[in-house]
């Protein structure tokens, strides 16, 4: 594989470097937003194209694929900055750019682009524990359209999206792959309730229910019941796009922790010159090293036309960086010493960033069952 980077790609990771330097603060990265701190960060992150990066130019967007997204991500993670940038400009806006009606894309892609509007995308369950072929949320099929029950967990942005790409049941039984199907609901729409809450992270997430929501065929998003390999491949791409995140998180996480053992003295000397310490930071170089590969690995896989070999890379990279940055994390902390659990110290809001990434759209585990199911499906092939 050719991991070196055009000019173009080079142009565009300084341009967001630049922006989140100037947009988020070193001191302050991870705090929580409020309200119009996030809406003027995000008419940010909509002037410079990135929430339309994916999106085809005739909707909008700058028609880019997964490689651009992991230079985005890389430097947004470095920043712990573009909240609400991933849930609406990946997963739920790429499902309508793919199998969306052209009303649809006509009515959404070019305003959530523009960072006008907001999507959230309503997929996680419960008792699905991250298989999609496990959701269970029923859409029943009435005289006009389907009315939709159930109630979808930890779906981000919810606060502030105007619509939401929901996946739902229209046939089968939990554990099929048949008969998922995917709408796009108003977010105002008659029977739809949100349990607010902030994730570990300080991040905006929600249970939402739906509760009888009436829907029209013309809110179906592709074909009734054969939804799932789409809802799959958008999951992947977000995953490709969070290795690449915890890949700028842990890269700034070892940047702050290399420092404070160079200034930081201990009977005399820096923490750096101590022996134990220095093979600590080594791993945490290591770890960085490797999932910079696995996170390009990912990204070409999500660009390229083999979806077996797709989901085998985006789960490998998902399963070790998930690990990897979590064992990083821990260190960070260990290293800053008591500093290091409290909430002015940033390298614990870098920590959390990462373990929040690992437990999203599936944890390390989760992907590693994947990995191996993909595996020994395919030899047995």
């Amino acid at each position: 594989m050719d991991f070196s980077l055009t000019e173009d790609h080079v142009t565009l990771q300084d341009a967001v470097r630049r922006f989140c330097d100037g947009e988020y603060p070193v001191h302050l990265r991870g705090n929580a937003e409020d309200k119009a701190l996030a809406a003027k960060r995000r008419h940010g992150l909509a002037e410079m194209g990135l929430t339309g990066l994916v999106m085809d130019a005739d909707h909008g967007g700058s028609g880019y694929g997964a490689v651009e997204t992991m230079l985005v991500a890389q430097q947004l993670g470095r920043a712990l900055g573009g909240a609400g940038w991933l849930a609406s400009g990946l997963p739920a806006a790429t499902l309508i750019g793919s199998a969306g009606s052209e009303e649809q894309k006509v009515a959404w892609l070019e305003a959530v682009a523009m960072g006008e509007q907001v999507l959230a995308f309503a997929v996680s369950e419960a008792e699905a524990r991250y298989d999609i072929t496990r959701l269970a949320a029923p859409a029943i099929e009435t005289g006009d359209g389907w009315k939709i029950n159930g109630t979808k967990t930890i779906v981000f942005d919810a606060a502030i999206a105007d619509a939401f790409v929901v996946a739902v049941r229209t046939a089968g039984q939990r554990g099929d792959q048949q008969g998922l199907a995917l709408f796009l609901v108003d977010a105002k729409a008659p029977g739809i309730s949100l349990r607010n809450f902030e994730t570990i992270d300080a991040r905006e997430a929600a249970h939402v229910t739906f509760d009888n929501v009436a829907v029209s065929k013309a809110d179906l998003i592709g074909a009734a019941g054969a939804a799932h390999d789409l809802i799959e491949a958008a999951l992947d791409r977000a995953n490709a796009a969070l290795v690449a995140e915890s890949v700028g998180v842990l890269e700034a996480l070892l940047e702050h922790t290399s420092e404070h053992l160079m200034t930081r003295a201990q009977f005399g000397a820096p923490l750096a010159k101590f022996q134990a310490l220095q093979h600590r930071v080594a791993d945490m170089l290591i770890s960085l090293e490797q999932s910079k590969s696995m996170a390009c690995a990912a990204a070409m896989a999500v660009d390229g036309n083999d979806p077996e070999r797709r989901r085998r890379f985006v789960s490998a990279a998902k399963a070790y960086v998930g690990d990897a940055c979590r064992s990083a994390g821990e260190w960070g902390i260990q290293l800053h010493g008591g500093m290091g659990m409290t909430e002015e110290c940033r390298v614990g809001h870098y920590a959390k960033r990462m373990f929040a990434i690992n437990m999203t759209y599936g944890d390390a585990s989760w992907h590693l069952q994947r990995f191996t199911s993909q595996r020994f499906a395919g030899e047995a092939a």
